[in-house]
């Protein structure tokens, strides 16, 4: 293992290495792994939990030079993409990632997660700022997405970069979170906004003026 780190710490450190090994895991401009390393590598280098599964439509683009854990009972519907070239994808344990799903890392996501249709977690953006470089040739940037357990994420969501998600919150089918979400909290809207927070006091769910 130290080895393997020590080999890894060497070829971030030199750029022709850095960009020769990147050439060998990913085509030219594509953003997905070349076969060998999805049949190969990647089975020695990430980890999946007791129980845990991918169905056989998932576009699983992961790389062995960042983190993909899927944690015990997870699954992951079919015509999902999950894709940790930019930042770590770990995925807790019984977590649900519905069909249609896009995860862009940095994505943390807790136990007992419910994520819906069709929704978007990504925690990259592309630069746009200097007007004379296309805007897919600038440099990216990330910012860790972190869903807290037992939350419930609605259909047609997007989670963008660096936000977080606090434990038990709910968000609403549709919505666009830009911002955190407290948890035990129930956020709609676009941009989302709280509407909901639990009371302990009184044991209930109320409105939020």
């Amino acid at each position: 293992m130290s080895t393997l780190l020590s080999l890894k710490e060497k070829i971030k450190s030199n750029p022709g290495l850095k960009q020769f090994a990147h050439r060998m895991i990913m085509p030219k401009g594509q953003a997905r792994p070349r076969l060998w390393v999805r049949l190969v590598v990647n089975r020695f280098v990430h980890k999946r939990g007791k129980g845990a599964i991918v169905r056989r439509y998932t576009r699983l683009d992961v790389f062995p030079f960042n983190n993909f854990t899927l944690g015990a009972k997870s699954i992951i519907e079919d015509f999902a993409t999950v894709n940790n070239g930019m930042g770590d994808v770990i995925i807790g344990n019984n977590v649900q990632v519905g069909m249609g799903n896009v995860l862009i890392g940095p994505v943390t996501i807790g136990d007992n997660v419910i994520i819906a249709q069709n929704v978007v977690m990504s925690g990259l953006n592309h630069g746009y700022q200097d007007i004379t470089v296309p805007i897919g040739m600038q440099p990216c940037t990330t910012g860790e997405i972190n869903i807290g357990a037992d939350s419930w994420i609605g259909a047609n969501a997007v989670i963008t970069a660096g936000t977080k998600i606090g434990e038990h919150a709910v968000v609403a089918a549709g919505s666009v979170v830009t911002r955190n979400v407290p948890p035990f909290s129930i956020v709609a809207g676009n941009p989302a906004r709280i509407i909901k927070q639990y009371n302990p006091a009184t044991k209930l769910w109320e409105k939020v003026p």
